[in-house]
């Protein structure tokens, strides 16, 4: 992959209209038209109509993807006839178990997202990212939560093996991996630190369910000033191979980081 993974992925109600077009002003850097959970299922014909009339209208320098239902929904061929033919940047499939639940996409020819929301997808999170259809993993942890029967309102350290699971699985396959949504949205210290903490464990950036998460999570995977400083001090005294700087061992790896830190900082 040559493009930048979003840093903030904001999922929007495929029934709400005015979401959908208030979402345009948004800084999120994708767009996730969700026909899944944020839709009832008395709700999923008017959801896939209005996503059509949006996608069409066009969302000016967000990338746009749709999230469709799962494998086995009976709500999933509606769908798939719906975005076949759009001009989408990807299709985000839930609760995928095994690389043979992306099949029903892949004739859409588009990037799909897989989340990883259940203890069988953690085992197969490796198989699933290698997958040429597999653009990125998606950690579904509030599934995940639930299918390890764990305490409602538990710390996601509980999940700390699991998230790390798909971490590793994301970069096995050179793919991307986002980490899952915050729940308490008038919590913004609390979001903030879930972000900076999500961006440690090597996330490239954050599905989010409300707009106002969206700022705080571009400046929580952006490049801070600091970093900027010190790759540029970095890259300006590497002379290849490996040297001392600023009082540690670098090598080429460092140096590659570095720049790739600046590329996406706008910095070359």
């Amino acid at each position: 992959m040559t493009d930048f993974a979003p840093r903030s992925l904001l999922y929007v109600p495929g029934s709400n209209a005015r979401a959908l077009d208030k979402a345009r002003g948004l800084a999120a850097d994708m767009l996730i038209i969700d026909l899944e959970d944020a839709v009832p299922a008395d709700r999923k014909a008017e959801a896939r109509a209005a996503m059509r009339a949006a996608v069409a209208a066009g969302f000016s320098g967000k990338r746009v993807a749709v999230r469709i239902n799962g494998t086995g929904s009976e709500h999933q061929a509606d769908d798939l006839a719906a975005v076949a033919g759009l001009a989408l940047d990807a299709v985000v499939l839930p609760k995928v178990d095994a690389p043979s639940d992306l099949d029903p996409a892949r004739p859409l020819g588009v990037p799909l997202l897989a989340m990883i929301e259940t203890p069988a997808a953690i085992y197969a999170a490796r198989d699933i990212a290698a997958d040429p259809a597999t653009h990125g993993l998606i950690a579904g942890l509030n599934d995940l939560a639930h299918e390890l029967k764990l305490p409602d309102g538990m710390d996601r350290g509980a999940m700390s093996h699991a998230i790390q699971a798909i971490v590793l699985a994301a970069r096995a396959g050179g793919v991307w991996c986002f980490d899952g949504v915050y729940n308490a949205i008038d919590d913004a210290a609390g979001f903030a630190a879930e972000a900076a903490e999500g961006r440690r464990l090597g996330f490239d950036g954050k599905t989010l369910i409300h707009p106002s998460q969206v700022d705080p999570c571009n400046a929580a995977f952006a490049p801070s000033l600091r970093e900027i400083a010190a790759a540029e001090a970095l890259v300006a005294a590497a002379t290849g191979g490996a040297q001392r700087h600023e009082g540690r061992m670098i090598e080429d790896m460092h140096v590659a980081a570095a720049r790739a830190l600046l590329e996406r900082a706008g910095r070359k």
